[in-house]
C-alpha cells in the first residue's frame, strides 16, 4: 500500500491503515455510483471505482491516482474545500486496485443545486450573490474546479452569512484564468437564465466587468453545456426536458 496523510492528522494514521476493514463494515453510504462515500468516525471517506487494467498501469507508473490528486488539490485548496486527512492506495499484483481519499465531515445545509432548483428558496438571491463572490474569491487565486457543478457546491448557513466548500476535487487547474475561462466555468451548474443573470451580475461587479458581454460569455457555455449533455441523452433514448 502507498499512503500520505497531513500533518496534524498524525494521530489517524491507525485509523488510515486500516480504512479498507472499516469502510466493508460501515453502513452510512450517502453516495454510491461510480465511486461510493461513507461517514465514518465524523470523517467523509470516499472510495473510489477499481480502475480497468490500462488506468491501473497509467495510475500506477505515469499519473497520479484520482486519491492522491484528491488530497494534494485539497492541500492547495486550504479554506475551500473540507480539512484533508489523507489518502491510502492499495496494490494487487504490482498494480493500483482499491484507493481511498478521507477528509473532514463538513456539515452542510444544502448545496448549490437545491438553490437552483426550487422555485421559492428562502434567500435564493443572497445565495446567488454570495456564491458569485465565493467564485470570484476562487478565480482570484488561479483555482478552476474542472467539476464545477451543483452536487459540488456544499453551503453551510451562518447567522449572518453562507459559508461555501468545494468537492470532489480530483480534477483542478491552478494557473492564472482569463476573463472567458472565469466566465465558462459556471457552464456545468444548468442553471436557468434568470438565476444565471444574478450570479454573472454580482461577479461582474466583484470582477469590475460589463455585465452584458459577461453574461453573453457565461449564457452561452451553459446552453452549449446543456445541448451537448441533451444530445447524449437523446441518443440513449432518455427523455429530455429542457
Amino acid at each position: 500500500m502507498r499512503y500520505e496523510i497531513a500533518p496534524h492528522y498524525h494521530d489517524k494514521k491507525e485509523f488510515l491503515l486500516k480504512i479498507k476493514s472499516h469502510f466493508n463494515q460501515a453502513d452510512q453510504s450517502i453516495h454510491k455510483a461510480r465511486n461510493e462515500i461513507k461517514i465514518i468516525d465524523n470523517f467523509v471517506v470516499k472510495s473510489f471505482k477499481v480502475p480497468h487494467f490500462i488506468n491501473k498501469i497509467a495510475y500506477t507508473f505515469f499519473r497520479a491516482s484520482k486519491a492522491k490528486k484528491s488530497f494534494h488539490n485539497s492541500l492547495k485548496l486550504a479554506t475551500f474545500t473540507p480539512s484533508p486527512v489523507g489518502y491510502i492506495e492499495y496494490r494487487r499484483y504490482g498494480l493500483i486496485s482499491h484507493s481511498f481519499y478521507i477528509s473532514e465531515h463538513f456539515i452542510y445545509d444544502f448545496t448549490i443545486r437545491e438553490v437552483l432548483t426550487t422555485s421559492h428558496f428562502k434567500d435564493k438571491e443572497s445565495i446567488f450573490k454570495a456564491f458569485a463572490h465565493f467564485s470570484y474569491t476562487l478565480h482570484e487565486k488561479g483555482i478552476k474546479h474542472l467539476d464545477y457543478s451543483p452536487g459540488n457546491i456544499l453551503i453551510q448557513k451562518k447567522a449572518n452569512h453562507y459559508l461555501f466548500k468545494i468537492v470532489d476535487v480530483n480534477r483542478m487547474q491552478f494557473k492564472k484564468l482569463s476573463t472567458k475561462e472565469r466566465l465558462e466555468n459556471f457552464a456545468k451548474l444548468w442553471a436557468k437564465d434568470e438565476d444565471l443573470k444574478i450570479i454573472i451580475l454580482a461577479y461582474a461587479k466583484y470582477a469590475n466587468l460589463e455585465f452584458q458581454k459577461a453574461y453573453t460569455i457565461a449564457q452561452k457555455a451553459s446552453q452549449h453545456h446543456k445541448n451537448k449533455k441533451n444530445f447524449k441523452k437523446r441518443l440513449k433514448g432518455i427523455e429530455v426536458v429542457d
